[in-house]
């Protein structure tokens, strides 16, 4: 940003892709000089394009009191009226919410079917208006491609016939002041009602009860499909592993059932079977045996001599 001067007249009209616009930022109490700030503008050109790609536009060195407020003045009155659907600024895209985790608001990632969208969970804001930092950056979504190229247009129309752009013209009552009001709000903010506290918690459990449930249900079919090679994947136990007894007694019945007839597969097997019944017969000899003692100890004691 510098003061106004009649070297202004010879910025060049444009940069590599960008537009340069000037601006007329006016005299301020804390600075009583009428300024010019440099803002440049280019179709946005992400390194992953989305669909909304071909009606954003991307504004680089902002003045760091720029608010969507002043975005859609901006093109309303030297666009053409281009009408504006929404600003992103700078870190606004990944958001700062409390989530599990933290998703964006315009880039939806993709999930697997059957999973359930990830809830943002906004906490109490303590600012009534942001402050952005020297050169920082914004994109601008427009309602549809036409509407994006008819304010670049016209934007570039006004440049090259000397129209002046005073920022923050029709914005005067529509965006929070700054200064001293600023931090007088934001001290009313950072002490918020319990009703907001306590709907922002609820809010929040509600969501991570919905993910906990998501998992739960994951984790079951994981549990009860296989793989594509066949295999069903193991999962620890406790509230989501099979730790229920009747799970437990199941599946050892199933065992059973799937190790019947398979008992003489091996040679030892046979064996050790072999064994067992030899020593089941030699245990029902010696338990006879004894029997036949018993008798005759009975029929001897009661023989005359």
């Amino acid at each position: 940003m510098a003061p106004a001067t009649k070297s202004s007249s010879r910025v060049p009209a444009s940069v590599n892709e960008y537009t340069i616009v000037p601006l007329s930022i006016p005299p301020t109490a804390s600075f009583p000089q009428a300024t010019k700030h440099y803002l440049y503008l280019r179709p946005n050109a992400p390194k992953i394009p989305t669909d909304n790609t071909p009606r954003e536009l991307f504004a680089v060195n902002l003045p760091i009191d720029a608010t969507e407020a002043h975005l859609r003045a901006l093109f309303a009155t030297h666009g053409g009226g281009a009408r504006v659907e929404r600003v992103e600024f700078e870190g606004q895209r990944t958001g700062k919410k409390v989530t599990a985790p933290v998703t964006s608001k315009s880039q939806s990632k993709k999930r697997k079917r059957g999973e359930e969208k990830e809830k943002l969970v906004e906490l109490p804001e303590v600012w009534d208006r942001r402050v952005g930092g020297s050169g920082w950056t914004c994109v601008v979504t427009f309602v549809d491609v036409a509407a994006m190229e008819m304010g670049v247009k016209e934007v570039k129309k006004a440049v090259k016939g000397g129209e002046e752009i005073i920022w923050g013209e029709g914005v005067e009552g529509k965006v929070p002041g700054l200064g001293a009001a600023r931090y007088l709000s934001h001290h009313a903010l950072r002490f918020p009602s319990t009703a907001a506290l306590q709907a922002s918690v609820d809010a929040y459990m509600t969501s991570f009860a919905e993910q906990e449930a998501t998992r739960a249900r994951a984790l079951a079919r994981q549990r009860a499909e296989p793989d594509e090679d066949g295999f069903v994947t193991v999962t620890r136990g406790g509230r989501m592993g099979p730790a229920r007894l009747e799970e437990a007694q199941e599946k050892a019945e199933k065992q059973k059932e799937k190790a019947k007839g398979k008992e003489d597969f091996y040679r030892f097997q046979m064996r050790e079977k072999r064994k067992e019944k030899a020593n089941e017969l030699l245990k029902g000899f010696e338990e006879d045996r004894k029997k036949v003692e018993a008798m005759k100890m009975r029929r001897n004691k009661f023989r005359p001599n």
